[in-house]
């Protein structure tokens, strides 16, 4: 087997997480997987679509047949070493032939977990760590919901370089490039719902779907709050399902979407709402769209909080004109 250059593997891994999106957010961990030959050319790629169906190991290996003795699995999770529903994916590497497996994150299931030393007693070259923080993106919400009993949120906030996100006049105000726009489209196709508050729900009329990229189902629009709304709004039309939260509590708010089986929001509503959320202690992630642009007064993003929330950086990237600052919620807030 030929050595794989980093570009290649680089290109595989995003791949396959590109294929892990697209398995079910609820029922177990999302998995993606793409087998190279010793050229770096894919034989074969598969993901995880449910319960009861075969891991994305096993759908990769019966794409590539044959071909996939001496070639490399790149995979988004350690290969199980659990018998389930299904078989573990550790023998079926070994029992294929399987030179070479490179994962990007470890097992966090302690019954599943092990694949790694199972793997390289059979002689197969094992290497993690590749793209870990993307790969671990794919499955924060089902991990997060076990591990606290609450969906996973993500504040999105788009706003001027200081801090504004509408001007003095109010109403819609154009922030972020056509790039940046775009990007928020993914976002909103990586969960499983859009929550505003009636406040920007009546100042802009947003529509809250995914457009402009290909994706699977739309999200859940919500609205949170107590005021009544017009029926015209376009929140309220056919290309997506709403949800009315007639609640200002956000706690109680998640308590509910959980219950109607969401796991990830994506915060997009005003500075009401988003202030809410993080006093309450209900943001687990920010995405900051900093256009570059300083509009001097204006309607700022956050009102004021009653304390310091830190926030640990974990990606900071320019997407066209506009810079975009991701980050966790230190733990302890």
């Amino acid at each position: 087997m030929s050595a794989l250059s980093q570009e290649v593997i680089d290109a595989a891994m995003q791949r396959a997480i590109a294929l892990a999106y697209k398995g079910p957010r609820t029922s177990n961990h999302r998995v993606g997987c793409v087998i190279l030959d010793g050229d770096g050319q894919e034989v074969g790629a598969g993901f995880y679509q449910g319960p009861g169906s075969a891991h994305a190991e096993v759908e990769a290996l019966k794409v590539a047949g044959d071909l996939a003795r001496g070639s490399t699995a790149i995979v988004t999770l350690e290969p199980c070493n659990h018998t389930g529903r299904t078989g573990p994916c550790t023998q079926a590497l070994i029992q294929a032939g399987i030179a070479q497996v490179i994962f990007a994150q470890h097992d966090p299931n302690p019954v599943a977990a092990g694949g790694t030393g199972v793997l390289q007693a059979a002689g197969i070259l094992v290497m993690d760590g590749i793209q870990t923080q993307a790969a671990m993106r794919i499955n924060v919400a089902y991990d997060h919901v076990r591990a606290t009993g609450r969906p996973y949120v993500v504040l999105k906030l788009a706003q001027t370089i200081d801090a504004r996100i509408s001007g003095s006049q109010g109403g819609p105000t154009p922030i972020s490039g056509p790039q940046a726009r775009l990007f928020t489209h993914e976002l909103r196709s990586q969960c499983d719902a859009v929550l505003v508050g009636t406040g920007t729900a009546l100042a802009d009329d947003p529509q809250l779907t995914v457009r402009e990229i290909q994706s699977g189902d739309q999200p859940l629009r919500e609205i949170m709050g107590e005021r009544d709304l017009p029926p015209g709004l376009r929140i309220f039309d056919d290309a997506a399902s709403t949800l009315i939260l007639r609640e200002e509590d956000p706690k109680r708010a998640l308590g509910t979407l959980l219950a109607s089986g969401v796991q990830q929001v994506l915060l997009e509503g005003g500075p009401t709402l988003a202030t809410a959320f993080l006093e309450a202690g209900c943001v687990d992630e920010v995405v900051w769209l900093l256009a570059p642009t300083l509009m001097g007064s204006g309607l700022a993003s956050t009102q004021p909080l009653p304390r310091v929330i830190p926030v640990d950086v974990t990606e900071v990237r320019l997407i066209g004109n506009d810079v975009m600052v991701r980050g966790r919620i230190a733990p302890q807030h």
